[in-house]
């Protein structure tokens, strides 16, 4: 298994990082109309991504500014982007899939979605951080983490481990993202079944968890600003998620949200970037693949949106980035990407509790 390396030491940034940046702190709406039309690229590209619209809306902005291309983005959990580019196999709408758990390119890649791009910057990328014919590379790495409300709860009193979530005294006051459109979600909760999957090859104790779980579970959000705004208003105290959103929610929005490692080890996702197999824009969608994960835009990134780059190259990471100590779950992702479905299958149709609806 690779080794996951959060912080590099090599090259400095270029003069360009300090114009991408400056060109960030512009709140105008980007009309596309700064430069012309690079030479030989179409006038348009469509992404779909989750990142939501802080991220797409800077880098909608800044790529029309460079290249004077439009660019349109849907912003749609990773399941569901998996699932409409594969009603869309046949007829093709979006270019570029930007965000998703490495697991999601690899079944898309299997179903024949994907169209291999070999990117320039792929030397910066260890093995582990791509497809090994290139039908995606990383462009983040994302560790799950256990979530609380740091006003209603103290960290000695908070969850320190997954187990801990089953005791009885967090019986409502869990609030989860619906899994089945997450893929943040689904990992964590696949990753409960493969602790002892992994040895007996028998999901019954990962069912069993998942099953006291929902006992304590209060509610399931249909997207993350739901379940962020309930365990900020106290509706519930506790949830799990990605440790760079949480970052986010507390440095920039000022949520009452702290994270807790679990003590065991946790799953570390590699999130990627993908070209959508015939694309309507293909060359306009190989210079958004290329733009998105420059050194400079990795910075922005991890300094802005709290993003752990994979890129070996980029440096004078956060302190958040560089002091954090993560232990690793030990995982096979091939077993998630074959049997992830079937898992999430079961626990919609045999564990979650019909009681508890999927709050919109």
């Amino acid at each position: 298994m690779k080794k996951k390396k959060f912080v590099s030491l090599l090259a400095t940034l270029s003069l360009s990082a300090t114009l991408i940046l400056s060109a960030c702190s512009s709140g105008e709406k980007s009309s596309g109309t700064n430069k012309g039309k690079a030479k030989d690229l179409e006038d348009k590209i469509v992404v779909y991504s989750p990142h939501g619209k802080d991220i797409l809306g800077q880098f909608e902005k800044l790529f029309e500014d460079k290249y004077g291309i439009d660019v349109e983005w849907l912003d749609m959990g990773s399941q569901e982007v998996l699932d409409r580019v594969r009603s869309e196999k046949n007829n093709p709408q979006a270019d570029i899939w930007w965000g998703a758990p490495s697991t999601s390119f690899d079944q898309a890649k299997e179903e024949d979605l994907l169209e291999p791009y070999e990117p320039s910057y792929a030397k910066t990328l260890e093995e582990g951080f791509h497809d090994p014919e290139w039908y995606w590379t990383g462009t983040s790495q994302t560790p799950e983490v256990i979530m609380y409300n740091s006003k209603l709860l103290k960290k000695e009193d908070a969850p320190k481990d997954w187990d801990d979530l089953l005791d009885p005294k967090w019986k409502d006051k869990v609030i989860i993202r619906y899994p089945l459109a997450s893929g943040t979600m689904r990992t964590i909760f696949s990753a409960m079944i493969y602790r002892d999957f992994k040895d007996s090859q028998d999901p019954a104790k990962g069912y069993e968890w998942l099953k006291k779980l929902d006992n304590n579970t209060k509610e399931y959000s249909a997207n993350p600003e739901m379940m962020y705004n309930k365990v900020a208003k106290g509706e519930g105290t506790v949830t799990v998620w990605d440790m760079p959103d949480v970052v986010m929610l507390k440095e920039q929005k000022k949520y009452p949200f702290e994270f807790i490692i679990p003590e065991s080890g946790t799953p570390v996702l590699t999130e990627g970037i993908a070209m959508i197999k015939n694309a309507p824009h293909p060359k306009a969608a190989k210079a958004f693949y290329e733009f998105v994960n420059t050194p400079e835009a990795a910075k922005i990134l991890a300094e802005e949106h709290y993003r752990i780059p994979t890129r070996n190259d980029v440096t004078d990471l956060p302190d958040w980035i560089k002091n954090t100590e993560i232990k690793e779950m030990d995982i096979d992702w091939k077993v998630f990407q074959s049997k992830s479905d079937e898992w999430m299958k079961y626990w919609d149709e045999n564990i979650k509790n019909g009681d508890k609806q999927i709050k919109e």
